[in-house]
């Protein structure tokens, strides 16, 4: 399936400037739903606060809240953003700079590493003649997962601007993009594996993508998720700087019990769980890049008013290079602690992996 280049990709920050300002005039409340009194997954009102922050990576205006259900330990987004207000948060994360920014906060070198460990685990279970990355972005966990399985066919499928480098770039053999909820039945039935790495945490309602993956998968076929885990003690140490919240583009943080619980309710059978492997060692490194960014004066945006002057673009650029050993020093320290993370409730992730049931 073909898709096209993003205006975002070719259009310079100034020539963008004047239609953000436009839609920021008219405010950013119009973004969010209305608040709701009770939690998405289990329906219980006993809900508390767990976070308030602001867009910590594009510094796009607004504010945002995300509760905790103290029935079942599920956090989301409250009040969670409309697709308008998904759309416009979204927009430009995959383009130039901020995909390179994004890439480095969570780690290029690393991810390769965890991409293979996630094959290796679902190569133990079935050997995919097909294989859906739902949420593929650039399509960096296809590129990789075809070195370790050549004869895999590798499609990816999303709604953000970076499927069209995926697709040209030949890491997906074919690129689906869309919701995986809305493209389901023209997929049914057409996959063998399908992956969700840290996809569930994006989406409007992950129980409806448990379902549409379902649906997407040849029975037997299996299903592999990787997602965030709430209840890290990173979460609680470095509160907003904690980078798996990642508002305002994640709408939901799913307990693993909850997970699953909820695919055996669906017609899986989870046949491995991992806490560790999940792992990803940038808790420091990335929450002090997240502290560092936010108190650095701004960079150029199109939903900035004016163009920083160029004493702010040096001041700038001398205070990244101020605090760039201790960036290194915070990101030594996430590898060093990294064997103690996975082994206690420090781990930030977990990865399940389950079998799609015939149907009844």
């Amino acid at each position: 399936m073909a898709v096209t280049a993003p205006a975002t990709a070719t259009r310079s920050v100034a020539e963008r400037r004047p239609a953000y300002l436009t839609e920021l005039a008219q405010g950013t409340e119009r973004f969010h739903e209305p608040r709701r009194p009770d939690c998405p997954w289990c329906g219980s009102s006993r809900l508390r606060t767990r976070l308030r922050t602001t867009d910590l990576l594009q510094h796009k205006p607004g504010s945002f809240v995300l509760d905790r259900c103290d029935a079942c330990g599920h956090t989301f987004q409250n009040p969670g953003l409309t697709p308008q207000g998904q759309e416009f948060y979204g927009r430009d994360h995959h383009d130039g700079r901020y995909a390179d920014h994004a890439e480095r906060i969570f780690g290029a070198r690393a991810a390769v590493r965890r991409y293979r460990s996630c094959v290796r685990a679902v190569a133990a279970h079935i050997e995919p003649e097909s294989w859906l990355d739902v949420g593929t972005g650039r399509g960096r966990f296809a590129e990789v997962a075809k070195e370790l399985l050549p004869y895999t066919a590798f499609d990816g499928l999303d709604s953000d601007e970076g499927l069209q480098e995926a697709r040209r770039a030949d890491r997906v053999e074919r690129a689906h993009h869309g919701l995986l909820t809305e493209l389901a039945p023209r997929l049914e039935g057409g996959y063998d594996a399908l992956s969700m790495l840290h996809h569930l945490e994006h989406t409007r309602d992950p129980r409806e993508e448990l379902k549409a993956a379902r649906r997407v998968l040849r029975p037997g076929g299996h299903l592999v998720i990787e997602a965030s885990d709430p209840d890290s003690r990173f979460a609680r140490l470095l509160g907003k700087w904690w980078i798996a919240y990642f508002q305002p583009r994640r709408r939901h943080l799913v307990p693993l019990a909850n997970l699953r619980t909820e695919l055996r309710a669906l017609g899986y059978t989870v046949v491995a769980v991992d806490r560790r492997a999940a792992h990803i060692p940038l808790d420091l490194a990335a929450g002090l890049a997240l502290f560092v960014g936010d108190h650095l004066p701004d960079t150029d945006a199109p939903w900035r008013t004016k163009a920083p002057s160029d004493a702010q673009r040096t001041l700038r650029t001398l205070l990244t290079h101020a605090v760039a050993p201790a960036l290194l020093a915070a990101s030594t320290a996430d590898r060093l602690l990294a064997p103690l993370a996975r082994r206690t409730r420090f781990r930030n992730a977990y990865r399940v992996i389950a079998r799609r049931d015939p149907d009844a």
